[in-house]
């Protein structure tokens, strides 16, 4: 592998200093790769209008096709990261307009590429806001394939395609997990559970591997729902968590959200223990992983 400075062709940067990322990699076959430490794109989802696609100006590299907005990661910036950047600069994509689903990566061990898909919570028009882009388009998705794709993005649009259809969630049985530690939680448990919602936050801006969820792709961000019961119901919210309290059975409030959850079209995996729920969640279409499994997750 060698780096090459940027030449004709490669995305340019009118404004300011160029990053130390913006340059090609040339694999050892020679094909050339853009983005020094790897390159990140992002798929919006938006359930009304369809994925955001990118028209790419002819004089860049395979121009005149659609593919994704997207481009060279910044050293040490997170696939996620880049991938929102890039969406913003070249589409207008505003920040916080997106909420991540997954992610999915193609190592070519030399090179990289991540495709965040991402789900469209707040909507907006995308602007053309760089020289990188002929046109923006919504495109329904069964349209995708109809248009003259990347090739690059055509190679992964099928695989990204099956998984547009998967959306996984995670109900957790606090005071199950909580209560698989005997660190004293008894004293304070309102403390305790906020401990584990806070630490559950980072987790769910991290993403959980797609092997832990037994999911296709590399990392997927899972809609998170705590159960919270008893004392434990006056611990603090943590973002990116949905928190209920339970007024009665925390049991009996696990089952009816997995059932919603199930009902809305997620793919439902419970956290906890107890025999007794476990049977009733399975029931109600949802697996079950123990505290264990979730507290691997955490690093504890």
């Amino acid at each position: 592998m060698t780096i090459e400075p940027p030449a004709p062709g490669g995305p340019p940067r009118p404004l300011g200093p160029r990053d130390p990322g913006d340059a090609w990699v040339v694999a050892p076959t020679g094909e050339r790769y853009w983005g020094r430490f790897g390159a990140a794109g992002l798929l919006a989802v938006d359930p009304d209008h369809g994925v955001l696609l990118q028209h790419r100006v002819s004089w860049s590299h395979f121009g005149d096709t659609w593919a994704l907005p997207g481009g060279a990661r910044h050293e040490g910036e997170s696939a996620c990261d880049a991938a929102l950047r890039e969406a913003a600069e070249e589409a207008g994509v505003p920040g916080g307009s997106i909420r991540p689903r997954f992610l999915s990566v193609l190592d070519l061990g030399y090179w990289s590429y991540a495709t965040l898909v991402g789900d469209v919570v707040v909507p907006f028009e995308p602007t053309i806001s760089d020289p990188e882009s002929r046109e923006l388009a919504w495109v329904p998705v069964p349209e995708v394939g109809s248009r003259p794709l990347h090739p690059g993005f055509a190679a992964s649009w099928r695989g990204l395609r099956n998984s547009l259809d998967v959306r996984p969630a995670l109900v957790v049985d606090t005071a199950n997990v909580v209560g698989s530690v005997p660190n004293g939680w008894w004293r304070d448990r309102a403390g305790a559970a906020s401990g584990l919602l806070a630490r559950l936050s980072h987790l769910a801006v991290e993403g959980v591997a797609a092997s832990e969820l037994g999911l296709p792709e590399h990392t997927w961000f899972p809609e998170w729902v705590a159960v919270l019961e008893g004392q434990a119901r006056a611990a603090e919210d943590a973002p990116h968590i949905e928190v209920m309290r339970a007024e009665a059975s925390g049991d009996d409030a696990i089952v009816a959200q997995a059932g919603r959850l199930v009902a809305a079209g997620r793919s439902v995996t419970v956290v906890t223990s107890d025999r007794a729920l476990r049977e009733r969640v399975t029931d109600a279409g949802a697996a079950v992983r123990s505290p264990g499994w979730l507290l691997g997750l955490l690093g504890e």
